[in-house]
């Protein structure tokens, strides 16, 4: 198989038959072999019945449903589990990624070698104060602290090569970072494509200040887990055993100056305290690194959503 198209959605009844019409078109006319992964990610109108007739009328369209809400990352991390096409897309269901740029971006994985492309909405036709600024400055962010040069990481229309998506588990609010844990897997041959961007035609966005938020947490999360997640004892060990040295440091200096010259009161400077502290953090950030070891040591499981059902 070609191509494997991921679609997560929430209440977007109405856009689901012209996308997967727009979809099914652009894939006959470039003779792909294909699959369209719909993702009904708790929806409370009818779009699992939706996904269910077009699935009736196109072989290719596959669709999972969860029992509740759970977020776009754990959406499709579902859909990444079952997709077997070589080349993987995903696209909101809004309607607002185009399904014309597949083959561009089929063309830059298969041909050109890269093992992941982002889309590039240069031109956007969001709110400016709701979407714009705030995208632009949480990219901008994420590139300084990922060192990733990716103008748009929180742009749904993204392709992958199979063995990426195979290689990573989102959860939270992920599904931004997915170049950085690819990169982190090793697939670090990254591009990006500038895409058409269209305004939204039904329904209202999902987006909220709460899940810009959210998204800076997860940065912070993922750069760690990037950099330290396989060695805490490096980050914690590290930071506990300079305070510790710092403050036994201070402290001997203490101890020499009461007991060689004579200066007495020092357990009433601020000193003193300063280095009992440093004494104290520093050998529990060293636990915290050696705790954080066993725990890592440990096999991950995977995380497990209340799927309703699968076609």
């Amino acid at each position: 198989m070609n191509i494997s198209v991921v679609v997560p959605l929430l209440n977007e009844e109405e856009s689901l038959p012209e996308l997967e019409s727009w979809i099914r078109r652009v894939m006959n006319e470039n003779n792909f072999t294909y699959e369209i992964v719909f993702v009904d990610d708790g929806s409370t109108d009818g779009s699992w019945n939706c996904i269910q007739k077009l699935k009736a009328n196109n072989e290719n369209v596959k669709g999972i449903r969860f029992r509740r809400n759970y977020g776009k990352s754990a959406a499709l991390n579902e859909g990444f589990k079952i997709v077997q096409g070589d080349v993987v897309i995903t696209m909101d269901a809004d309607l607002q990624d185009s399904p014309d740029e597949i083959p561009g971006l089929y063309k830059m994985i298969a041909e050109e070698g890269y093992d992941l492309v982002s889309g590039w909405k240069k031109v956007r036709y969001d709110s400016k104060i709701a979407k714009n600024i705030p995208s632009k400055f949480y990219n901008w962010s994420t590139r300084k602290m990922t060192g990733i040069k990716l103008h748009d990481f929180n742009c749904g229309l993204k392709a992958y090569r199979n063995e990426v998506v195979k290689s990573v588990e989102i959860y939270g609010e992920m599904h931004r970072y997915i170049p950085v844990m690819a990169k982190a897997a090793g697939f670090g041959h990254i591009g990006e494509k500038v895409v058409h961007h269209q305004k939204r035609k039904f329904g209202t966005s999902k987006f909220g200040m709460n899940r810009f938020l959210r998204g800076y947490l997860d940065l912070l999360t993922i750069t760690f887990i990037s950099k330290f997640g396989k060695r805490p004892m490096h980050l914690f060990g590290g930071l506990g055993t300079v305070m510790f040295l710092v403050g036994f440091i201070i402290g001997i200096i203490l101890v020499v100056k009461k007991f060689a010259f004579g200066v007495y009161g020092m357990t009433n400077r601020p000193l003193f305290y300063f280095a009992l502290i440093c004494i104290i953090v520093g050998v529990q950030f060293f636990m915290t690194g050696f705790l954080a070891e066993l725990i890592q040591s440990t096999s991950p499981k995977q995380k497990v959503y209340g799927i309703a059902e699968r076609i």
